[in-house]
């Protein structure tokens, strides 16, 4: 039985984690912002929330994001890019989860193995895309990914055993991915659960720092 701590617990693939934690036994604390006010683009709220968590957990995910922000879709190519757009995105996939990961030494263990994981996107990496458009949210994950990255090595220095690593989920089916699945095939947000809790579970602190998909396949950044 792990202490799992799943922010954005109230999104498809966040949800969907919790209670395939809760299914195996494992103790879990959830934080969203529909169902506790978890607003992660608010420096006082998120330290607010995370510093009235008692204890240490074996397994942190930060499942929050967002695709569409205020209305603005996706861009189609770099023309399309504004100010508002960008920096929305940034403030919920980018500056979000660094808000949550200057937690990260408090909130896990020091002397046990524990996981802290944070959702990314296979568009996040800069080596694998071949097609452009998507600037603002392309860039947000991009930026995500060097987060985690940045954090996974200061945790090293006192967390030892700790995994810290961006993962893709693959394309879920969700409110969240609903009008842009177009051809591309998509599993549940229940698979996709099952997936990353596997991913999660096998992954070593050699691998700290990582990006990994649904299948614990190395993404190149």
């Amino acid at each position: 039985m792990k202490r799992v701590l799943i922010i954005g617990a109230s999104g498809g693939v966040g949800g969907a984690v919790a209670a395939n934690c809760r299914a195996r036994g494992d103790t879990v604390t959830t934080l969203s912002r529909s169902d506790d006010g978890f607003d992660v683009t608010d420096d006082a709220i998120v330290d607010q929330h995370l510093s009235a968590l008692q204890g240490s957990y074996d397994l942190v995910l930060v499942a929050t994001g967002a695709l569409e922000i205020a209305g603005a879709a996706p861009e189609k190519s770099i023309k399309g890019v504004t100010a508002r757009a960008m920096m929305d995105q940034f403030a919920v996939n980018a500056v979000g989860p660094a808000l949550i990961l200057r937690h990260a030494a408090r909130l896990l263990p020091r002397d046990s193995q524990a996981c802290i994981a944070v959702l990314s996107a296979r568009v996040g990496s800069i080596g694998d895309n071949r097609i452009g458009g998507w600037v603002s949210y392309r860039s947000a994950k991009a930026a995500v990914n060097q987060i985690v990255h940045t954090t996974a090595i200061e945790l090293a220095r006192t967390h030892k055993q700790t995994v810290c690593v961006a993962l893709h989920p693959g394309t879920v089916a969700t409110r969240f991915t609903e009008k842009y699945l177009g051809r591309h095939p998509a599993v549940s947000p229940q698979e996709a659960a099952a997936n990353l809790l596997r991913v999660m579970d096998n992954l070593s602190p050699e691998q700290t720092g990582g990006f990994y998909d649904w299948a614990g396949k190395e993404v190149v950044w």
